[in-house]
């Protein structure tokens, strides 16, 4: 797999907090990516929409309307739904990194936090997402190289795309990665270790 140009992608970076706005922004561009930054809700939904991001970095302690609740009206956007999001907090507690993650989060980070770690995490995310994040489809989808079939559901991770008896359904970036694992390992029981490491980079964990 060729690997992603980072020329091409753009980061929103949302947090009130300028001197981890800077540091972020730092070391992405000197990882070659183009960053733009947001430091409350409001101006971040507004760049959202503007320059529809390749991945959002996102604060959950913000003023006003947190990150959790800056997700959900994100999620609530045709516009911006499928756009990856990385969580960003000071809060560790294993609740809250559930919380995040239930609600559809594609990674949850805590601060203080490694940039190399966080680079690694994007471009992981990046990997995955090919050449586009849309996880859609209109109508049933031939068999062939990269499509795979159960029943009358088609996965076609060439596109990353899903239908249900030739109707869309749509799917965060998580969910449709979680489904492709599942069908590749068909009739297995994937170990969530092994889950933890495909979908969020964790390292497996040591016998």
């Amino acid at each position: 797999m060729d690997a992603v140009a980072p020329s091409d992608r753009t980061i929103l970076v949302i947090d009130d907090e300028e001197d981890v706005v800077d540091l972020i922004t730092f070391n992405l561009h000197n990882a070659g990516y183009r960053t733009i930054q947001a430091h409350d809700g409001g101006e971040g939904i507004s760049l959202t929409k503007l320059e529809q991001p390749d991945i959002i970095i996102l604060d959950l302690m913000l003023p006003g309307q947190n990150g959790l609740q800056l997700f959900k009206t994100l999620q609530a956007d045709s516009r911006t739904k499928d756009i990856p999001v990385i969580m960003l907090s000071a809060r560790a507690e294993p609740a809250d990194r559930i919380a995040a993650l239930k609600l559809g989060v594609d990674d949850y980070v805590t601060k203080p936090f490694s940039p190399k770690e966080l680079e690694a995490r994007i471009a992981t995310i990046l990997r995955r997402m090919g050449p586009s994040i849309t996880v859609t489809e209109t109508k049933e989808v031939p068999s062939g190289k990269g499509v795979m079939k159960f029943g009358n559901l088609v996965v076609d991770t060439n596109r990353r795309q899903v239908s249900r008896a030739g109707e869309r359904i749509s799917l965060t970036y998580t969910e449709f990665s979680l489904l492709e694992l599942l069908f590749d390992e068909p009739g297995k029981v994937v170990p969530r270790a092994e889950i933890l490491e495909q979908l969020w980079g964790y390292p497996p964990r040591r016998a």
